[in-house]
Formats: C-alpha cells, structure tokens, sequence
C-alpha cells in the first residue's frame, strides 16, 4: 500500500507547473535567502522534466516570510560548452547554490573551477560524476540513485514474469532470445542497468541469448528507430526487450504497432523510470513493468541539501553517504501494484 501511495501522489506532484523567478531577481545581500541555479542536460528529457517539476514545488514550500527563495532553470541542449556558459551565468546572475545534471559526466571540471571560485556549492544530480571529481572540493555533492539497484530490479521482474508465463518462450527452445535497448555512451546507469538486469535474470535461472541491443540515447523516437531495424532482422525471434528507460521501452513498442504485430508475437517490455506515460502502459498491460526511480524523494533531498548549504542549518539532518551522496531506493512496479 505505501508503494502504492509514493507512485499515484508522484503522479500528481509531477504533473503541478508552478513559476519560479530568475537568480538576478533575489536580493542577494540577505545571506538566508536561498537562489537556485538548475542546470540540466536535456530539456527534451521526460524524466528530468517530471522531477523538477517536483522540485520546484518543494523548494517552494521551503519559502517563508523571512527566507526568500528563487529558481532559475535552464535546459543545455546536449551541450558541455553550453551547460558551462550556463553556469557562468547563473552564478553572475546571484545564484549562490548550482544543481547541475551533466551534460558529459566525466568532463564537470570547467563548472567545478567556476563554482569553487566564487565559493557556490554545487548539488549533482540524477548523473553521477565520477568519485576523482567529487573528491576536487568539500563543497560538491550528489543526490540520485543507485544504478545497479534499477537493473537488478528490472532483471527480477522479467525472471517472474517469464516463469509465471512459460508462453512467452515462443519457440520452446529453453531460451529466452533478448534484445536492450540503450542510453547513451559512457553514461553509467547506460552500462550498470543493462549488467545488472542481465545479471538478475541468469540468477533467476533464464537461460538467455542476446541477439542485438541498440543506443538510443533516452530517446523514444530512437528506440523506434532502433527497434525497427531489429525486428526487421530478427523478425519474431525476438522474446524480451529490455530498456534503460520507459521512454524507449515505449519507443519499441511503438516499432511493433507500427508494423501491426499481433499481440501472440509481441515480447514483453521492461522499462525504468516510472514516468506518467510509463506507468500509464503498465496500467494497460503493455508495458510489463517499470522500476520507479523515486523523483519526489530526490527532488524533496535536493530542494532540503539547497536549503541547508545556504543558510548552513540542516546538513546534519541529511542522510549521506560517504558524506557527499544522498541516494534514493528504487522500486518495482507491476500492473498488479497499480490496480
């Protein structure tokens, strides 16, 4: 019941558009005043859009008569240079705390120097640098998930639903024929959640065979894309899909619509995330389960972590690891959770 819970009030909470005023509009000199500076990889990303919709309602809610709070949010178009001239300018614009999505994970250097110039703590979040970068400076910190914790997940369902229904191995050869779809290069839950969902299934004793993956960045469209080409190689071979993400676990099966599959030839669909369409396709029992990847929970951490680092009360409250992470757990969701 409090799974149920979290998921139907995250659907609601993501789906609130509330205004937000710019850094350059604070009053700078009141030190308890909190301006946030977000900037984020890709503004055409469902998940990070859901989230901060969610975090500017709860960094919203932090304000008071006393404490003023402001928001300036800014999408970077896939683009390191552009994300860095960002930064610049949220912190010229008065902004005296970043939470920053990468662009490029392993390239944070620029922003760090940036930031540790004019002494503004930065909050990553949902794309973990790596530890070498969070170790430049005290003040740098992370809230998310964990990745593999998703894949394992992800690999759990598939592994039930698999024995509940032997049906799905088409061609009763004892194996399950797989393909993944995934995110983007060098991005960690890219390769964590692809591992550990694979992992998770030979656990569950599948036996398994990889007949192909595709990068689709995230990207429904792509999926599609991608999964076409597969299917028009593997034609029905195809028995399992797994997706980093629901956005292109909807994307291949908006492959298989198009070219009117019936539903006895579909294979069954994995995504991760627990979007407002994803789990709108679990409802329909099109997509055979999701893993919630907790948005308000990071949102309500990073709007509370912003807070503190400003006025300097709360950080003890925070439950870190290894003192700079805050990590939220994920969760299955299945049709039988939803109902």
């Amino acid at each position: 019941m409090k799974g149920r819970k979290k998921i139907a009030a995250g659907m609601l909470c993501c789906m609130c558009i509330l205004g937000v005023n710019g850094c350059g509009q604070a009053d700078s000199d009141n030190s308890q005043n909190v301006y946030v500076g977000v900037t984020y990889y890709d503004q055409s990303d469902i998940f990070l859009n859901e989230l901060l919709d969610c975090f500017k309602k709860e960094i919203q809610d932090l304000e008071s008569e006393e404490k003023k709070i402001s928001v300036t949010i800014q999408g970077a178009g896939g683009s390191q240079r552009t994300q860095d001239d960002q930064v610049k300018e949220l912190i010229d614009g008065g902004c005296n705390v970043l939470c920053v999505n990468l662009v490029d994970r392993t390239d944070p250097s620029e922003i760090i120097d940036l930031a540790r110039e004019k002494q503004v703590p930065i909050i990553f979040f949902n794309r973990e640098p790596v530890a070498e970068d969070m170790a430049q400076w005290e003040q740098l910190y992370y809230v998310g998930a964990k990745a593999e914790e998703s894949g394992t997940m992800q690999g759990e369902m598939a592994a039930e639903a698999i024995k509940a229904n032997p049906q799905v191995d088409r061609n009763k050869d004892g194996k399950i024929q797989y393909v993944v779809l995934e995110g983007e290069p060098g991005h960690q839950d890219t390769i964590i959640r692809t591992e550990n969902a694979v992992e998770a299934l030979k656990a569950g004793e599948i036996e398994l065979e990889k007949l192909s993956y595709g990068l689709a960045n995230w990207n429904r469209a792509q999926a599609e894309n991608r999964m076409s080409q597969m299917i028009s190689q593997y034609q029905t071979k195809i028995e399992l899909v797994l997706a980093n993400n629901d956005e292109m676990a909807l994307g291949a099966m908006d492959a298989y619509e198009k070219l009117n599959y019936t539903e006895s030839t579909l294979p069954l669909f994995f995504g991760i995330d627990g979007t407002k369409v994803g789990l709108e396709a679990v409802r329909d029992s099109r997509l055979s389960g999701t893993v919630y990847n907790d948005k308000e929970g990071q949102a309500k951490a990073m709007a509370k972590l912003a807070e503190a680092l400003v006025t300097g009360d709360g950080t003890e409250n925070m439950d870190f690891e290894n003192g700079k992470y805050v990590y939220l757990p994920y969760e299955k969701v299945t049709k039988e959770q939803l109902e």
